[in-house]
């Protein structure tokens, strides 16, 4: 989700006192697990910091990229018979539905899945949502005088040249916010082709997105809230507003493949993950947490309080790659 131009790869373990490859004691889970995720690589750092503090004999390697390019990623070696990963944490559920059609994943029932909706479990337990994660509009207050209030706004004449937003044919939330605002009434396509004429600049990843409004270099960006959030209380002259047409919001589910070779740490990662104590720290991150009972972080609202933009997941599933060619047509 982050504009990295290149793929990180980092390899991170807790130290138990036993050596990497002794057994954790506490919970009998131990060895190698391997993580894909489209999270921020510092996020990425400290959950795996926090997770080894439970299961410390577990060694975890992490591959970060944008969503799509792990999808990509995930499928050449899923074609090639060497699929890496044991688990996915990646940006959205019609990513997870691509590969649940495909066989790709693992049903899971975590004992961990009490408090969060239905709605962010999938009913036949290959994928659960660990986040609410909405897009709106970041605005630089020393280059706006007066806030935009909607994402149609963007498309005035004020805001012409001085709008930026990140491109769905890298990030997954970028690529889920099309597929949404593209079915939205009021919006559609053709609020895409006003921006296009509008003067609109499209980057690779919302971190591009982020260093452009904060700079003062573009006065609005179409940015996720978390990423808003940060720049504020870091000082930079920003504000975030949830659009009045409603927000996108993904879930950044975490899923296990069927193909992994540590299926007992995947499950310890992933009950961690959607436990009270991972979803405080989700929310310590700065993120809104998807669990009942774990408040909001400062700045941003709670589930209760977004009005999210509802369409079908199997529409936007069955029409992701049509959306990205349609916007790729309108922005070429």
């Amino acid at each position: 989700m982050l504009a990295a131009a290149s793929v990180i790869m980092l390899t991170l373990f807790g130290c138990s006192g036993q050596g990497g490859e002794s057994q954790d004691e506490s919970s009998g889970v131990s060895g190698e697990l391997v993580l894909y995720t489209s999270q921020p690589e510092a996020d990425a750092q400290k959950l795996i910091e926090v997770f080894n503090k439970e299961h410390p004999d577990v060694k975890v390697s992490i591959f970060r990229s944008g969503t799509e390019e792990i999808v990509s990623k995930v499928l050449a070696e899923k074609k090639a018979g060497a699929v890496q990963a044991d688990v996915l944490l990646v940006a959205d559920s019609v990513t997870f539905e691509t590969l649940k059609e495909k066989h790709m994943l693992e049903a899971y029932a975590s004992p961990e899945l009490k408090g969060i909706p239905a709605a962010y479990i999938d009913p036949d337990h290959m994928y659960t949502g660990t986040k609410v994660i909405t897009t709106g509009i970041m605005y630089n207050t020393t280059r706006v005088k007066s806030s935009p209030s909607g994402f149609a706004d963007l498309t005035l004449a004020q805001y012409k040249g001085e709008v930026i937003m990140p491109s769905p044919l890298y990030s997954g939330a970028a690529a889920y916010t099309v597929g949404v605002m593209s079915r939205t009434r009021g919006l559609g396509w053709e609020f895409f082709r006003n921006l296009k004429q509008n003067g609109i600049t499209v980057d690779k990843g919302n971190g591009a997105v982020q260093k452009a409004v904060v700079s003062g270099d573009k006065a609005c960006g179409i940015i996720v809230d978390y990423m808003a959030n940060r720049s504020q209380k870091d000082g930079a002259p920003v504000a975030f507003v949830y659009p009045r047409e409603g927000s996108p919001a993904i879930t950044e589910p975490v899923g296990m493949l069927k193909t992994a070779k540590n299926k007992k740490a995947a499950q310890a990662f992933i009950n961690f993950v959607l436990s009270e104590k991972g979803q405080q720290l989700a929310s310590d991150l700065g993120y809104t947490p998807v669990k009942e009972g774990v408040a909001a972080p400062g700045g941003l609202k709670s589930i209760a309080g977004i009005t999210a933009m509802d369409v079908d997941i199997k529409t936007l599933y069955q029409s992701r790659e049509a959306d990205k060619t349609q916007f790729s047509t309108i922005f070429q």
